[in-house]
């Protein structure tokens, strides 16, 4: 089975890794926690460190799930990568673009998003609960995996992506994806700390759900056929 040049590889994964990037649970988990850590009053370097402490925890949570992935495929598939594994991946990113655009947010205003109520309230409760870096590492890291449902397909593409590449472009590869798809955690925690109101994050987040919600299915909708007839139509045909 035939794979893609580096370059294409790393546009393929700079998509994945904005389509990760478009996907609002962690965002929304740490807006709570920074909400609950205010209105206890704390400390400004609580609050530094709290921020970092999620965003560091997500970040790694990215880099493991993404790493395990590609582990699995590279040991369990020495003789490349079978059209069947691309089409089921490919399959799964079209399947998971049409549910974002049609149920990855509740109806009706605000930024609530489809996950499991079980879940949901966990996360509320554990943001309202976690005081120091180490339990905000910890939620940062459950954030990202509760979000697995939707992020499965562009970490699995990204994962293919990986096996065929030498080992030192992986590792840069593996990089990419994971500072691309914590942009925005970056960019909200920068504003917390530097003492903007979460009123004005969240009401921005909220103007442009929509735009984030076509962006995150179009986009997978996009990868999932461009993988597909690159590696399942136009090599050996189907």
């Amino acid at each position: 089975m035939g794979y893609f040049d580096t370059t294409t590889s790393f546009a393929i994964i700079l998509l994945a890794a904005v389509i990760h990037a478009s996907f609002q649970l962690s965002v929304s988990v740490l807006t709570l926690l920074s909400g609950h850590a205010l209105g206890r009053k704390a400390a400004r370097n609580r609050l530094i460190k709290l921020v970092d402490g999620f965003v560091i925890g997500a970040g790694m949570m990215t880099i493991l799930m993404l790493s395990t992935l590609g582990l699995i495929f590279t040991s369990s598939l020495p003789d490349g990568i079978p059209r069947i594994l691309w089409a089921a991946c490919c399959g799964a990113s079209i399947g998971v673009g049409v549910a974002v655009w049609l149920f990855y947010y509740h109806a009706g205003k605000g930024t609530s998003l489809w996950i499991p109520r079980g879940f949901a309230d966990f996360l509320s409760d554990r943001s309202k609960h976690s005081k120091n870096t180490a339990e905000a590492f910890g939620l940062g890291m459950t954030s990202v995996f509760a979000e697995f449902l939707f992020i499965f397909a562009p970490l699995s593409l990204t994962a293919l992506i990986l096996t065929g590449l030498p080992q030192h472009l992986q590792l840069l590869g593996v990089g990419v994806y994971s500072a691309v798809s914590l942009l925005p955690l970056v960019i909200v925690g920068t504003l917390i700390k530097g003492g903007h109101k979460l009123s004005t994050i969240q009401r921005w987040r909220e103007n442009n759900k929509r735009f984030l919600q076509f962006t995150a299915g179009s986009g997978l909708l996009i990868l999932g056929i461009y993988v597909y007839v690159e590696q399942v139509v136009q090599v050996g045909g189907v």
